[in-house]
């Protein structure tokens, strides 16, 4: 039977500042729960209503559907819920491609983002103080599991971009070079701004390389493309040239 108090923090960490004060967050679902404990992730604690985890007892608690439905931030619970510890964030490398968010609002804009950093091998993602917490519930469920696998680290962007030197920094816009007739490094970082502000204008000056996904409408009359779209296919003209030159 869960206690009170075991309620009482679940749900807290639906919270921001509550996830930061006990280095905890929560995930529901059996298929991303079981690719989390497959990584390095430790698990704090697993609530379920089976018995299909191979778990120990001690982190391991066997609860009803009524008491699953207290603790799940989901409509619909299924069977299983899990908190994990907040892993901390891993040193950057430097020498490969690393992918930059400057006030990126949308928890399933972030959460697609991590898969995409996850689906074409880019490891370190950095995101400004601004931008939506990684571990926000709504997040961690768009990740499918990626959010075990990309280095996510939270900072001062402007400070940490003017801190660079000598390393391109590709900033996505309206207007700048296409990225389609660019050729592309195997390193340096990439920039994506807000879904509806773009890039501020302080992180802009930081940027050394503008670029852009062209049009090709005949009417041209779309303002922008989804962020996490657009992350989609500049991350994939990154990566096409480095291909073969990558381990």
């Amino acid at each position: 039977m869960l206690s009170k108090n075991q309620i009482k923090l679940i749900r807290s960490l639906k919270q921001k500042k509550y996830r930061l004060q006990h280095q905890l967050f929560v995930i529901g679902g059996k298929k991303t729960i079981l690719e989390l404990l497959n990584s390095e992730l430790k698990l704090h604690q697993l609530y379920t209503t089976t018995l299909d985890f191979d778990v120990s007892d001690v982190l391991q608690t066997i609860i009803t559907p009524n008491e699953l439905h207290k603790i799940s931030f989901l409509k619909t619970p299924n069977e299983t819920l899990a908190v994990f510890n907040i892993p901390k964030p891993q040193p950057i490398d430097h020498n490969k491609l690393i992918l930059a968010l400057d006030n990126v609002r949308d928890p399933g804009n972030l959460g697609t983002i991590i898969r995409l950093c996850d689906w074409f091998g880019v490891k370190d993602l950095l995101c400004n103080l601004e931008t939506v917490d990684c571990f926000n519930p709504k997040v961690v469920q768009a990740t499918m599991g990626s959010i075990a696998r990309v280095n996510i680290t939270y900072l001062d962007l402007e400070s940490f971009l003017s801190n660079q030197k000598g390393i391109q920094k590709f900033g996505a816009f309206m207007e700048g070079e296409s990225i389609y007739s660019m050729e592309l490094p195997k390193s340096g970082i990439l920039v994506l701004g807000n879904e509806a502000n773009g890039i501020t204008k302080i992180i802009a000056s930081q940027i050394t390389e503008r670029i852009t996904i062209p049009r090709f409408g005949n009417m041209q009359v779309a303002e922008s493309i989804n962020v996490a779209n657009a992350a989609a296919i500049l991350l994939s003209e990154f990566k096409r040239g480095t291909r073969t030159t990558e381990t």
